[in-house]
């Protein structure tokens, strides 16, 4: 049998077993941060050009090193604030990185964090971000560190939440037509859908829409039936893509 890293405490019986820091290789945690609106008819990706080495000059998501005295959802929102000067988002847990090599300083392990919204704010980049953007996701080219791969992560979650969740009514304004609707599916999904076959389901999935009663010419043509978003958190049933 293997060696145990644990001491024996003498000093306080209630203390059976105490481990040694210096058993285990010291490593950093950081956070990185997905986060995505649309805007010009496209799905955009908040990134940051980087400032400092490594990595100096490339495109890479906002983030950074957590603080000793911060929790991880604090420095999520702490770095994106301070990054990007975006604030006051719901931001969710997307995954956690840890290759052992993903970044060149040293041994580091990222929580990364998932925020979808519409109408966000022209990104202003700070402290060691020399430059913040929003980004086609289409367009985005090589990233820093393994960046590349948890932006894709962070697109095909939010992708996924439009199938489960009512989230695309909240890229329409207060009142929406089906087809302003349609269009939101359309950019993040990445696909064109049937306008037939996207009312029934829509229309279909109870609590999703409530009908306004009024109607509009917006969209051109006939006048199309206003909806506003329901009361449900989860589609039953769910959205397919395709």
């Amino acid at each position: 049998m293997g060696s145990s890293p644990c001491r024996q405490s003498d000093d306080n019986p209630i203390l059976a077993d105490v481990y040694s820091p210096s058993d285990f290789p010291p490593f950093a945690v950081t956070v990185d941060l997905v986060v995505l609106t649309v805007r010009a008819d496209a799905l955009c990706a908040l990134l940051v050009r980087r400032g400092e080495a490594p990595f100096r000059g490339r495109w890479a998501l906002p983030g950074g090193f957590v603080r000793v005295d911060e929790s991880v959802d604090d420095a999520a929102a702490r770095e994106l604030r301070e990054e990007t000067g975006v604030g006051g988002l719901h931001l969710e847990q997307l995954g956690t990185y840890g290759e052992p090599r993903r970044d060149p300083r040293m041994r580091v392990v990222s929580v990364a964090y998932l925020a979808l919204a519409p109408d966000l704010p022209v990104p202003v980049a700070g402290t060691d971000a020399a430059e913040a953007a929003w980004v086609p996701v289409d367009r985005v080219g090589a990233l820093a560190f393994d960046h590349g791969r948890i932006l894709g992560d962070g697109v095909e979650r939010a992708r996924a939440k439009l199938e489960y969740t009512p989230l695309g009514a909240e890229f329409c304004g207060a009142e929406f037509t089906v087809a302003e609707l349609r269009r939101v599916y359309e950019i993040v999904w990445g696909v064109e859908l049937d306008p037939r076959n996207f009312h029934r389901k829509v229309t279909g999935v109870e609590g999703m829409l409530e009908a306004t009663g009024e109607s509009t010419t917006r969209d051109g043509g006939r006048p199309a039936a206003l909806f506003r978003r329901g009361p449900a958190s989860v589609l039953h049933p769910p959205l397919v893509r395709g």
